[in-house]
């Protein structure tokens, strides 16, 4: 259930940030780390998603992220991606944090997006850096390799050990400071650096909102927790917002 302070909030509000994590994409089908079944059920996600891993066995890596990549292309954006998407039309400055690498906001329409891990659609050479290409990737079997120089290509995510990218999560606190409205949806926000923004939104005034299937490390402190289905909450959020509009039209 909606308060009516966060109606309120909703409709003055001229800028807002957004977090997602897993579960936004756990309710399309994507899973949140590796499939259950099969020959991934043997390995721990550390034991793949790292560059040393890749450099020992880069056969296994790709097969891995080409596996991900298949069952990220059956899967269609969520009706919480969508709301999202659409959320982003209703404010005027909006910027929406991912975690996750499924490319799936994008899809759904959101333009603003700062990815913090990646995004498993991209590759790039180890040796010189160069973007690749995603057909020839496409059409390579086995370990591809740079077109450019011959190098080592690699899925453009961040792996266990690696940095996030600095210049995306600056942007990314940034929009948390000046935001009235932090929406921190499907996601534990046990990670950091991501999950400070929450914190860091709040410190600088911002009204505080989980949407989560249950609650989780950051609920003592937001102002309010949805607790249900992204599919179904963040839709609510943008009735609010289109009423608004329709009433000023």
């Amino acid at each position: 259930m909606v308060s009516h302070r966060l109606k309120h909030i909703l409709r003055q509000a001229s800028s807002m940030c957004v977090l997602t994590g897993a579960g936004i994409s756990a309710e399309s089908g994507v899973p949140t780390f590796r499939g259950k079944d099969g020959l991934w059920k043997k390995f721990k996600p550390e034991e793949l998603a790292n560059f040393d891993a890749f450099i020992r066995n880069p056969e296994l890596v790709w097969e891995w992220y080409s596996y991900r990549k298949r069952l990220i292309d059956n899967v269609r954006p969520g009706a919480g991606h969508t709301a999202l998407a659409e959320l982003e039309r209703f404010v005027p400055r909006f910027t929406l944090v991912t975690q996750n690498v499924d490319n799936l906001h994008q899809r759904a329409g959101s333009k603003r997006v700062l990815e913090l891990h990646g995004n498993i659609e991209r590759s790039y050479c180890i040796a010189c850096g160069s973007d690749a290409n995603e057909e020839h990737l496409n059409r390579t079997e086995g370990v591809p390799r740079c077109e450019r120089c011959g190098g080592l290509v690699r899925p453009a995510v961040v792996w266990f050990g690696e940095l996030l990218p600095h210049d995306v999560f600056n942007e990314a606190e940034e929009a948390a400071r000046w935001c009235d409205v932090f929406l921190c949806v499907g996601t534990s926000a046990v990670v950091y650096p991501a999950a400070a923004l929450p914190a860091t939104a709040k410190h600088a005034g911002a009204y505080v909102v989980e949407v989560n299937m249950e609650r989780t490390d950051i609920s003592h402190y937001v102002d309010e927790s949805l607790i249900g289905l992204a599919g179904t909450i963040l839709p609510e959020l943008v009735g609010i917002l289109r009423e608004e509009k329709e009433k000023i039209a």
